[in-house]
């Protein structure tokens, strides 16, 4: 079969298209036919090891993917042959097959198609961690989110919606600013920093946000933890953003606010149940129709440098997706 691999990290180019024997299931694993892969910025920033938990070499991306059940284990009771499926794991999603342990498998509903679920359970599961878990998030309070036409951005600006907040995503471009109002944003909001926070206070016309969610951690990010409303919570998602920030730690003090992480991968490392069933919980939102996953550019897997250089690029809207097969 073919495979994404490399012996070695630090660049794209470090990766090649190689042919390996297909993969076999243990007793506990299910095999699944891939078609397509997400590949947004964390995915690729795993593959270039600069991501805080570094991958084991040799070593194949693709963080989720989806396709269909092509072989289980002797002990596997809940998947089916043929069954569309989506599954996640430290890497191996760039594979014409992958193996993944049952518990880290779920059926996709009928109203999602494969691409959009090779984009739905990270993106969702920290939105939803984030605002239910971290952040308290109450019905009309308001919710201000950075890179809000990325992946996770658009899935908490959706999730922010589904839980009664008034949400304003803040993106660089008009065109990536239309893109999260087409997915839920009831205002957005410009990157330019000259004006900003006076922008920022005319939208809000009153308070300003209760809950910040921020993938991004760039430059606006001391201006916003100061425009928040008294008792704010600011989540701290990612650094797409560049150098880390440093923040003032006396403005804690003077807005009553917290800085809060939000780690997705720890959560379900230490919290597994609870975060299977916020899963599951997203996973209904999605088959009644509240939740869609925004796909961003296609590729072909003969494509898959450029679909990397082009999720560390940040140009695009929503989750890019590498296709192996066409569907």
């Amino acid at each position: 079969m073919k495979v994404v691999r490399a012996e070695k990290i630090g660049s794209v180019d470090d990766y090649a298209l190689v042919d390996v024997a297909n993969p076999t299931p243990g007793p506990k694993d299910v095999l699944i036919e891939v078609y397509c892969c997400g590949m947004g910025y964390v995915d690729a920033l795993v593959a270039l090891g600069g991501y805080q938990v570094k991958p084991p070499v040799p070593f194949t991306p693709g963080l989720e993917f989806s396709g269909r059940v092509a072989a289980v284990g002797a002990e596997v009771s809940r998947l089916r042959l043929g069954d569309r499926v989506m599954a996640s794991g430290f890497g191996g999603g760039l594979a014409a097959y992958a193996c993944a342990p049952e518990a880290s498998v779920w059926r996709i509903p009928d109203a999602l198609g494969f691409a959009e679920a090779a984009a739905f359970r990270t993106n969702y599961l920290t939105a939803l961690h984030g605002l239910r878990d971290r952040a308290a998030l109450k019905g009309g309070e308001r919710l201000l989110v950075f890179g809000a036409s990325g992946g996770v951005g658009t899935a908490a600006v959706q999730v922010g919606r589904l839980m009664g907040a008034e949400v304003i995503a803040v993106a660089s471009t008009e065109e990536k600013r239309l893109f999260a109002a087409a997915h839920g944003a009831h205002r957005v909001l410009d990157t330019n920093p000259e004006g900003w926070r006076d922008r920022l206070k005319a939208i809000c016309d009153g308070p300003g946000p209760n809950v910040v969610f921020d993938p991004v951690c760039g430059a606006l990010m001391e201006t916003a933890f100061r425009s928040q409303a008294w008792g704010g919570r600011y989540l701290v998602v990612g650094f797409v953003g560049g150098p880390i920030p440093k923040l003032p730690v006396n403005l804690s003090l003077m807005k009553g606010a917290s800085l809060v992480g939000v780690d997705v991968r720890q959560f379900v490392e230490f919290e597994r149940q609870r975060a299977d069933e916020q899963i599951a919980e997203l996973l209904d939102w999605a088959a009644q129709g509240k939740l869609k996953p925004a796909t961003g550019r296609r590729f072909p897997l003969s494509e898959f440098k450029a679909a990397m250089n082009f999720a560390l690029s940040g140009q695009g809207s929503g989750k890019p997706i590498i296709e192996l097969v066409d569907n």
